[in-house]
């Protein structure tokens, strides 16, 4: 008579450990899921911090939608290649088939691919925070930079940031710019160079008005009024010191000013990024 079935019969507590092994890797995979889901939008909340800030930068936070995706995905794995393995154990033990030894392959695998995603991760949030610490930087120098040009920023409603060139190489970095991203530049307006016509001195000065009907129509259909200030403009002018200044009306000042929607602050928040761009 054949025993051996009766001796490698396996226990109800073989079955219940098996099950508990499974719920724990599930919830192992819910957690990866869960956790990247929070990954995933946290490139969102800082886009929206960004505004809150009044950032001027198009500083892109899209790898956190990576990071996010892949931790997801990991999750969803884990709980296909759990399930299956327990497919596989509760099989065996219904064969009374040994299985004190397992490999810890999924385990080790698991953990190796996490400590990859935090070390990525813990990389990106230092980027992150040094490029936001570097633009508040600019940000508060351009404000006390302001001030200094002309007045608080908020009352008159004027941004002014120092640039690194001559009014003329600030220009020309200005209507480059403005040419490869396909934006009509409608008059350059030279207004030293008028005054010398007729025999008066004035330090370099010319104003760009530049924009983008699909860009500027939306915002007279909301608010007619912002019609005084469009197109958009930017002054570049030189100092009695001879520091030469970027300056525009602030989009937010406009907003304030002449009513616009949230959602259309973008369509003149453009503004800002050229001008430093151009100061560079």
């Amino acid at each position: 008579m054949d025993t051996s079935a009766a001796v490698h019969k396996a226990a109800v507590a073989d079955y219940l450990a098996a099950e508990r092994t499974l719920l724990a890797w599930v919830r192992t995979g819910l957690a990866l899921m869960g956790f990247g889901f929070v990954v995933a939008r946290f490139g969102l909340f800082l886009q929206q911090l960004a505004a809150l800030q009044h950032s001027g930068s198009q500083q892109s936070y899209g790898l956190s939608l990576w990071f996010g995706t892949a931790l997801i995905a990991a999750g969803v794995i884990v709980n296909l290649a759990s399930a299956w393995r327990h497919t596989r154990m509760v099989r065996e033990l219904d064969r009374g088939t040994n299985t004190s030894t397992r490999s810890p392959g999924q385990a080790v695998a698991t953990a190796l691919f996490l400590g990859l995603v935090g070390i990525a991760m813990a990389i990106y949030l230092l980027t992150v925070r040094g490029s936001t610490g570097s633009h508040s930087a600019v940000r508060q120098e351009t404000t006390m930079a302001s001030e200094a040009h002309g007045g608080s920023v908020t009352s008159k409603g004027i941004v002014s940031v120092p640039s690194n060139h001559s009014v003329d190489q600030t220009v020309s970095n200005l209507t480059g710019i403005l040419q490869s991203k396909g934006v009509t530049l409608f008059a350059l307006i030279d207004h030293s160079g008028e005054a010398e016509r007729v025999g008066m001195k004035m330090r370099p000065t010319k104003l760009l008005i530049f924009g983008s009907p699909k860009a500027g129509t939306p915002l007279m259909l909301a608010a007619p009024t912002i019609a005084i200030d469009l197109p958009l403009k930017i002054l570049v002018s030189e100092d009695s010191q001879g520091k030469v200044w970027i300056s525009y009306n602030s989009p937010e000042y406009l907003q304030q000013r002449h009513g616009l929607p949230p959602e259309l602050l973008q369509n003149i928040a453009v503004v800002a990024p050229l001008a430093e761009a151009a100061a560079k």
